[in-house]
């Protein structure tokens, strides 16, 4: 699972700033990464990181994480992590976050880890939403707060990722963490976390079909219609 999350940091939406000379490298070290040669990707990277490029930093980072093309090394990690986060890269915002919140090559410290997932949250990053949720529903660094988690859920949501839909929909169709019980909403988001791919989110969608009237399903498939052609703008 840890590994998952940080894989997040690095393969996702590498190319940034930095123009068309940057992203030209930027992708052949990601090409090279893609078929395992990692020392390709490093070399590729680095002189990029050098310069300031955020996204080959974030990416060096997550070499340096996992000790692929060299030898593992938190701190080293941290180093990189740290210049592209600094930067407002949210990727690495999160990676950052994530090293604090483990105490991998500093000093654990919680509440810097929220600091940073917080940052990369506000910036849109639906990982680091996403840990925000859990950070609030457990009460976890923070103060327990449902409202708050729900909050973060909602943002995931609205960004198009799949689990952090069902899991609204289990909220809303629950009405114990936050919001007031809408099986309607429920259905809505269960729908909608099938259709971008969260299969089995169709049981829950099915039981909270049950529970609705024929019209309460009917608008209920039209808000999912609605929401997803408005890209999450028109959502209620």
């Amino acid at each position: 699972m840890k590994r998952l999350l940080m894989a997040l940091v690095v393969l996702t939406g590498l190319i940034g700033a930095g123009g068309a000379v940057w992203a030209q490298d930027l992708n052949k070290g990601m090409e090279a990464y893609k078929s395992g040669d990692y020392v390709t990707a490093l070399k590729e990277w680095r002189p990029l990181a050098d310069q300031g490029n955020a996204d080959a930093q974030r990416s060096l980072g997550y070499l340096y994480y996992f000790g692929e093309g060299v030898t593992k090394d938190y701190a080293e990690a941290l180093k990189w992590y740290r210049k592209a986060a600094e930067q407002g890269d949210t990727r690495a915002q999160f990676g950052l976050g994530f090293l604090y919140y483990y105490g991998k090559g500093v000093t654990q410290d919680k509440t810097e880890a929220v600091k940073w997932f917080r940052k990369s949250a506000e910036g849109g990053y639906a990982a680091a939403q996403q840990r925000l949720v859990r950070l609030y529903a457990d009460g976890d660094v923070v103060t327990k707060d449902y409202a708050e988690a729900v909050k973060w859920y909602r943002k995931a949501a609205e960004q198009g990722n799949a689990e952090a839909q069902q899991l609204l929909g289990r909220v809303y169709e629950d009405g114990a963490k936050g919001v007031l019980q809408d099986l309607i909403t429920a259905h809505m988001w269960y729908n909608i976390a099938v259709a971008n791919g969260q299969r089995d989110s169709a049981k829950y969608r099915d039981r909270a079909a049950d529970k609705l009237t024929p019209s309460e399903l009917v608008e209920a498939r039209e808000r999912a219609k609605r929401c997803r052609a408005s890209g999450y703008k028109d959502c209620d």
